[in-house]
């Protein structure tokens, strides 16, 4: 049975995973590039702020902030129509308008409008239409037909406070390191840590998000730092920090707790299947507002995670299967 997707309430944060299917290595760096377009250009329709992200040869990671349900000017509808599916859409939706109203059909008006603005602000419809958008646009391109991922994506919400938030982002910044492609995640260029350095003023934009949480809320270069510090968990000059795989794989045979640095470079299930990741007070208020969606025997939501320096943070889910590991 799936389990019922978690959605924050007001501004929310989520992590966001998928898998090609039956993890085939389908994604090349052209591929990779046309998804990073079709994620921006998505993103600005929907108005969620991608806050950082990774995509590896099989499966990727989007960390997304989604504001609250509100009403959204119609021109400002309009000019996402624009941005989304071209000039001469806008101007169609834009006749339309101006003729059911002039023969008063402001219902009519209405419902066209909403059949646009459903898809704004929310983590569904923004990760439905990139996903779909990508699989035509591959399916076309190699003469391809039928699903592009496996089932459907992953979610976990994020407390928007300085641990969780610039945890996560780490985390995901650090995938291709992780994966020994390079020892920086500066010098990946699909991850929105690596997209920032080189200049891209929308990644940029996303980090700014983690940069204001840490306190840094000046220049670039500042915010830079102090993320540069969050990533390594040490001020580094111009290299990577390098951990001892064979100290960690120890402590993690004898069931003893690694530090932060040390987690952020092992594959650690409690950030992609831990369901909620925050406070113990976030966890336990999110469980009270989906109480009906677990057993009744739970009486708690917030559970800590095991064999790591976690501070404060707790999560939904007490994995017990490998939950933190090196990886291959």
């Amino acid at each position: 049975m799936r389990t019922a997707r978690i959605i924050g309430n007001g501004v929310s944060y989520y992590h966001c995973m998928s898998r090609i299917i039956q993890g085939q290595m389908r994604l090349d760096d052209k591929e990779k590039e046309r998804f990073r377009k079709i994620m921006r250009k998505v993103a600005d329709f929907a108005g969620v702020e991608v806050i950082t992200y990774v995509l590896m040869t099989n499966h990727l990671h989007l960390l997304l902030r989604v504001p609250e349900k509100c009403e959204i000017e119609e021109t400002e509808v309009l000019r996402r129509i624009e941005g989304l599916y071209g000039r001469p859409r806008a101007a169609s939706v834009a006749m339309q308008l101006r003729d059911l109203r002039d023969d008063e059909c402001d219902d009519e008006a209405a419902e066209l409008l909403r059949s646009y603005t459903y898809r704004m602000h929310d983590l569904s419809q923004y990760m439905k239409m990139v996903m779909q958008r990508f699989t035509m646009s591959y399916n076309r391109r190699h003469n391809m037909r039928g699903h592009l991922w496996e089932q459907r994506f992953k979610s976990i919400l994020v407390e928007g406070r300085p641990d969780a938030l610039s945890t996560m982002a780490a985390y995901i910044d650090l995938n291709a390191v992780r994966a020994g492609m390079v020892d920086d995640p500066k010098a990946y260029r699909f991850c929105g840590y690596g997209e920032a350095v080189a200049g891209n003023k929308a990644a940029r934009r996303g980090l700014k998000y983690i940069f204001d949480i840490l306190g840094s809320e000046g220049s670039w270069a500042m915010g830079a730092r102090a993320y540069r510090k969050q990533l390594f968990m040490r001020t580094v000059a111009g290299k990577g920090h390098v951990v001892d795989r064979g100290k960690i794989q120890e402590v993690l045979d004898a069931g003893g707790k690694l530090s932060k640095a040390e987690l952020l470079h092992c594959k650690v299930r409690y950030l992609s299947d831990g369901v909620v990741l925050g406070s113990k007070t976030f966890v336990e208020d999110i469980f009270q507002k989906h109480r009906g969606e677990f057993g009744l025997k739970r009486k708690t939501g917030a559970r800590k995670p095991r064999y790591g320096e976690w501070g404060a943070l707790c999560t939904m889910r007490d994995l017990r299967l490998k939950p933190v590991s090196l990886s291959d």
